[in-house]
């Protein structure tokens, strides 16, 4: 066995050597055996010359059968079997010199027929692996693009009723009252007895078919749903899932009933308020008197005003309520303005767009219309210097939209905004887009020659902006079927554990000292997988001052903050979000401490498994390696995008990428399982002692 572990060449060498000494002893030997039978013996020396004569002959006649060999034999053949392994585990077609192997007969170009046989094989598979990796590619985008657009939930869960899949508009129905995640349960969501009770009578065969509707609500009962189940058959198991859709009937509902209360109230005051009227009138006319000095006459009159006024107040609810019911999302200004400019452009109008990076709350197609149509309009009379603009505002965001040229009055603003967009329907005018926005628009001169139209409108926060683009894509991981519970944390397998990755942003250093979180974000890892529509980001009220320094760092100021959660509604909800999950941080104990400093108000530990990203890079690079985030995503590929740095969510996303990254890397080290992985993250615990 030892001998096995030794290169071919050594082994040549030691088998000649082995020879060499063998000869050696022969010859001595049988010189002590000729010698010792000669009748009278004499001097031995002539034996002894003969002897060593001898072994140096064989010796290098040995010595040179072994160079020829270890030449033309034993390195052809280890520089083949090199050869031999690279092409079989780089892909790479192993390339012989057939004049160092012209020694080995059949056995080098046999050798070079196989390899070349494999790598042919090899590009063959990969060229099929490949195409079949694309159509499943394109397969998947267009069934990930038809979910997206479906204007219902849908998500598909496990018997147990641990969701498998779902789809973005999911998010959208169950947005601030739960939170719906991979292989955590739908009941988590939704009231568990309609669900439960549905599911049974699919299972027990009392559906119509595999299908049933009912209705249900989330948790809180903040939100109602027709919702309808279908079972999915699970091989052998015609009830090992279910499919679940689901239409929102809150808004219909409360819609419904908001305009039948007006419509009651309208149809009572006004019912009462006639009635007062008639009998006024009659009484006025049997008594036959005159209006001046007359007190019915003046009750006439103020019941009459009364009238009037109850039907104004009403026909401004109802024009208040329109704002509040036309469906709007979130865009960022410089997505409007590029929509803007692409719209002006079709008809040769140039303008100058100057977003501010605020995110804006309204029907974007129709804002577009409504500005490229006023645009239009100023351009005709004469405006040049087109301009638009977005700045924050006290309500939310000030879009202006601004020329250089005379001045717009009023009363032709108001024309204007009368007439059609040009969106195909006579009815939608300005004026339509405006009370569909509860806004107005109203002209400014800026007295230098230049004027401007002024158009509030409700402001978005920027993430929420970018997170409608990711609002539609759907989530899924159907390896989660089937799947067994996790036993023995620490012999759980790294890949099946689920993750939290989180950061957050703080007004300084110490916790100690009255520090506290401004930001938090998190992420979830799933199967070795950074699920980044599985999102937690909230700004958080931290009671103090933000210090200048701090904001510098990462852009958070008082306003933002105002009106934000505290730490107690905060915390908790992070704390909700991370339930079940093993923490993942970048100097996880920074910002654990600022949890663990208000778990009394929080109402629960934050005692979760918890792995550090600074610690597991100190075990797959070393010590001596800088380990801060920076430079482990650049030693991983990781890319941070400049606006992102210091932000929670984009550490935190950049965290996570490394993770994700490092897995693989522990892996191949041996450390399989969550126990080896921390066993080895606390041999590194000095790394913090030396900072």
């Amino acid at each position: 066995m030892m001998f096995t572990r030794l290169s071919l060449r050594l082994r040549v060498f030691l088998f000649f050597l082995f020879l060499a000494l063998g000869s050696a002893g022969l010859i001595g030997a049988a010189l002590w055996f000729g010698y010792s039978r000669v009748p009278a013996p004499s001097d031995p020396q002539p034996f002894v010359l003969s002897g060593v004569a001898a072994v140096f002959a064989v010796g290098g006649l040995i010595t040179w059968v072994w160079r020829l060999f270890d030449e033309n034999m034993a390195r052809p053949m280890q520089a083949l079997a090199a050869q031999l392994r690279v092409g079989a585990h780089t892909g790479e077609e192993a390339r012989l010199d057939a004049g160092k192997a012209r020694y080995l007969g059949d056995l080098a170009p046999a050798a070079s027929a196989v390899a070349r046989e494999l790598s042919g094989t090899r590009s063959a598979l990969a060229e099929a692996v490949a195409r079949e990796t694309t159509r499943l590619a394109e397969e998947k985008e267009r069934l990930e693009a038809l979910l997206a657009d479906v204007s219902i939930g849908v998500l598909l869960c496990s018997a147990d009723h641990k969701i498998v899949f779902y789809n973005g508009f999911v998010r959208t129905l169950l947005d601030g009252e739960a939170h719906a995640q991979l292989d955590r349960s739908v009941l988590d969501c939704l009231r568990e007895g309609p669900v439960r009770l549905a599911y049974a009578r699919l299972a027990g065969g009392q559906g119509a078919g595999d299908q049933t509707s009912f209705t249900c609500a989330t948790v809180s009962g903040g939100r109602m749903f027709d919702a309808t189940m279908r079972l999915v058959p699970i091989g052998n198991d015609r009830s090992g899932g279910y499919v679940l859709s689901l239409r929102d009937v809150t808004a219909d509902l409360g819609l419904h009933l908001e305009r039948e209360a007006l419509l009651a109230e309208m149809i009572d005051r006004i019912r009462r308020r006639a009635a007062n009227l008639d009998t006024m009138l009659s009484v006025h006319g049997d008594s036959g008197g005159g209006e001046d000095g007359d007190p019915i006459a003046a009750a006439l009159v103020g019941e009459s005003r009364d009238l009037v006024d109850t039907i104004t107040r009403l026909a401004r609810r109802y024009e208040d309520g329109m704002g509040r019911w036309w469906p709007r999302a979130a865009i960022s200004d410089a997505d409007l303005f590029d929509s803007l400019r692409a719209r002006l452009k079709a008809g040769r109008i140039d303008i100058t767009a100057r977003p501010c990076g605020l995110g804006v709350r309204c029907d974007g197609f129709l804002v577009v219309a409504l500005l490229a149509r006023l645009a239009e309009r100023l351009k005709a009379g004469g405006a040049e210097g087109l301009s638009v603009a977005a700045e924050p505002d006290t309500s939310g965001v000030l879009l202006t939209l601004g020329w250089r040229g005379q001045a717009l009055s009023e009363g032709v603003l108001e024309d204007w905004i009368g007439e059609p967009v040009e969106i195909g329907e006579a009815t939608v005018t300005g004026r339509f887009v405006l009370d569909r926005h509860g806004t107005e628009i109203w002209p400014e001169s800026m007295g230098d020659g230049t004027q401007r139209l002024c158009l509030p409108l409700a402001v978005a926060p920027l993430d929420a902006a970018e997170a409608d683009r990711m609002q539609r894509a759907a989530v899924y991981d159907f390896s989660l079927f089937g799947r067994a519970p996790a036993g023995d944390l620490a012999a759980a397998p790294i890949r099946d554990l689920t993750f939290v990755v989180f950061d957050t942003e703080t007004t300084g250093l110490l916790p100690s000292n009255g520090d506290e979180i401004v930001q938090i974000a998190g992420m979830r890892v799933l199967n070795g997988r950074l699920l980044e529509a599985e999102t937690f980001d909230t700004l958080v009220d931290p009671g103090r001052p933000i210090p200048a320094a701090s904001t510098q760092i990462h852009g958070i100021t008082a306003p933002m903050v105002a009106g934000a959660p505290k730490i107690a509604e905060a915390g908790a909800r992070f704390r909700d979000f991370c339930r079940d999950a093993v923490l993942v941080a970048h100097n996880a104990p920074f910002d654990l401490a600022f949890f663990h400093k208000h778990a009394a108000v929080i109402g629960a530990e934050f005692d979760n498994p918890v792995l550090d990203t600074v610690l597991l890079s100190a075990v797959l690079f070393g010590t001596t390696e800088e380990h801060t985030l920076d430079a482990l995503c650049a030693r991983l590929g990781v890319t941070i995008p400049e606006k992102d740095r210091h932000t929670a969510l984009g550490d935190t996303l950049a965290t996570g990428k490394a993770f994700v990254a490092m897995i693989a890397l522990l892996e191949a080290q041996g450390l399989a399982t969550f126990g080896a992985v921390h066993e080895a993250m606390k041999s590194q615990s000095r790394l913090y002692k030396r900072r």
